[in-house]
């Protein structure tokens, strides 16, 4: 028996653990699903074909990493091993029409890399629109539009990212991806962790109703599964159309590999029932590189940083590869200066790039919250499903130990190093929480705001896991008009939190301000759903607060 409550739960029984919701009615009509089922329908069995789209990710200022996977054959699905050797080509082009081909080359898709492939184009001009297309045994793959950087030492007047995290392929269809590509404005985008989620079919939040189901039906363990299940989200039309519009900056948080990772396990992970930890991890990394267009600076890390020229420095960060066993209630200490969150190696890294960093801003991409959280008194009907989404014990303990607020030594040292030496304009994006914050991040929470704020922080909610109104099977709204007031009493450096709406998030910088215009979908469920700017909020230069605006962008 594990702790994962992977049964029917009785409505009188206690809520289970976070990420572990009672499975959907209709799971047991797709449990037979079979590998194919992550394929959309070919027009034509006998010749290759690009059905997962084409991407490009981790811009630079001359150049850009390309990426697509190609089906050489019918059978040889997404973690099938099959097919044989297929030449891919591809070229880069200034215009649409693919006329003025700046670059070009070959690679060969093989069953060894699933039959991704991925180009790392160099040579480019920067801050410049190209045109992309891969070619296979006659057939040619969509065109895609990226972006190069600006030149390292360029003066940037603007740049603009969307910025997403936690997308659950059954809970509903990804409409903040489509509401994304549609901009046509986008810089590149930042998907902050949780891009694929782990769990069999209807063992994870779907308020009931699983709205489209897994591929593979169960539980993604092995290499094969993963590759599978990253293969069934890449036939997302609205994903595809968001990755061929602009380039990703993507990290990884635990669901890419298995609910509450740590270096060691995860919760969501059996020991020996299903294999060895370690084995698993390895399926994980080798799958999401083969199938995410991310360039790792360390090999199996996803922590790496980019530069857009004098504007901006953006650290990408890993905090699931190096990070000490969550501490349970009871058990442990949240304080404890010999427990990690980042690994010694990358803290040092992170803190030098900090402090020698001369753009603007530094961005900081980050998987789990930074600013401290205290529940605050909560009734109890709202307590237990928090406490649920959050992964703390129902019993109230006021804090959540998978975020830095587990790991408080790590925080301490990095927010006296920004302020010991001064270091400005640090904003740090998030994601993985399910709901929509705006905060400062105070170097002594317990007294603020007589302290001093080091950083600020954006929390973009889920494209569609789980929030608070979900949980609790409520109307979209009601929780959130109860908590959010008792959260923010409870925690002052919190300028807003939105329980229960889906979306996404549009970041705007220049030299003056970054500005984070929050949007929301009108229903998870529907592939047309539509999209409404919620709130705004900035930080201004030298600042280090945040602060509301009324309009967006």
């Amino acid at each position: 028996m594990t702790s994962r409550h992977r049964s029917h739960i009785d409505p009188n029984t206690p809520a289970p653990r976070r990420r572990s919701v009672v499975k959907a009615a209709a799971a047991g009509a797709v449990l037979a699903a079979p590998l194919a089922a992550s394929l959309p329908a070919r027009a034509a069995e006998s010749a290759p074909a690009f059905l997962h789209g084409i991407a490009s990710g981790d811009p630079l200022p001359d150049g850009v990493l390309l990426w697509t996977r190609v089906t050489p054959t019918a059978e040889a699905v997404p973690g099938s091993g099959l097919g044989p050797d297929t030449a891919v080509e591809w070229v880069v082009a200034t215009d649409k029409a693919l006329t003025n081909i700046v670059a070009k080359g070959s690679v060969t898709a093989t069953a060894a890399s699933d039959h991704t492939v991925k180009a790392d184009v160099r040579g480019l001009a920067p801050a410049t629109d190209y045109f992309f297309r891969f070619s296979a045994g006659g057939t040619d793959s969509p065109t895609g539009r990226t972006r190069t950087a600006p030149a390292a030492d360029a003066a940037v007047a603007n740049l603009r990212f969307g910025v997403v995290s936690c997308a659950n392929w059954e809970a509903g269809h990804f409409a903040a991806y489509r509401h994304l590509a549609a901009r046509g404005d986008l810089d590149a985008w930042l998907h902050l962790g949780d891009y694929i989620y782990e769990y069999g079919t209807g063992q994870y939040g779907t308020r009931g109703t699983v709205v489209r189901p897994h591929a593979p039906a169960n539980e993604i363990v092995s290499l094969a599964d993963y590759r599978t299940r990253h293969g069934r989200y890449k036939t997302d039309a609205d994903l595809q159309a968001l990755h061929a519009k602009a380039p990703v900056v993507a990290i990884w948080d635990d669901h890419e590999f298995a609910n509450d990772t740590w270096s060691g396990g995860a919760e969501n992970h059996t020991e020996g029932a299903e294999g060895a930890w370690a084995a698993r991890q390895s399926a994980a990394k080798q799958a999401y590189f083969e199938w995410m267009p991310v360039r790792p600076a360390i090999a199996g890390t996803t922590y790496r940083r980019l530069r857009f020229g004098k504007l901006v420095d953006l650290s990408l960060l890993d905090l699931r590869s190096f990070r000490s066993q969550q501490v349970k209630f009871g058990n442990g200490d949240v304080d404890d200066p010999e427990r990690t969150l980042t690994g010694r190696a990358q803290l040092d890294w992170l803190k030098a790039g900090l402090k020698s960093s001369d753009t603007t801003w530094r961005l900081v991409g980050n998987s789990v919250m930074i600013a401290p959280f205290a529940i605050g008194a909560l009734s109890a009907e709202l307590l237990g499903p928090l406490a649920e989404l959050l992964g703390l014990p129902e019993e109230g303990l006021a804090i959540n130990t998978d975020q830095w607020d587990g790991y408080t030594d790590d925080r301490r040292e990095l927010l006296a190093h920004l302020r010991s030496n001064a270091i400005k304009n640090t904003v740090f994006l998030t994601g993985d929480i399910h709901m929509a914050w705006a905060n400062d991040v105070p170097v002594n929470a317990g007294t603020y705001p007589l302290s001093a704020s080091a950083a600020t922080e954006f929390v973009v909610t889920s494209v569609t896991s789980d929030n608070l109104d979900d949980l609790v099977k409520v109307p979209e709204g009601t929780v959130s008009a109860v908590a959010a007031p008792v959260i923010r009493a409870a925690n002052r450096h919190v300028h807003w939190v939105d329980t229960d709406r889906h979306g996404y998030g549009v970041l705007d910088i220049t030299a003056d301000r970054a500005q984070m215009d929050f949007y929301v979908l009108s229903d998870r469920t529907k592939a047309d759903a539509t999209s409404a700017w919620a709130r705004s909020y900035r930080t201004r230069s030298g600042t280090q607060k945040v602060e509301r605006t009324y309009s967006p962008v």
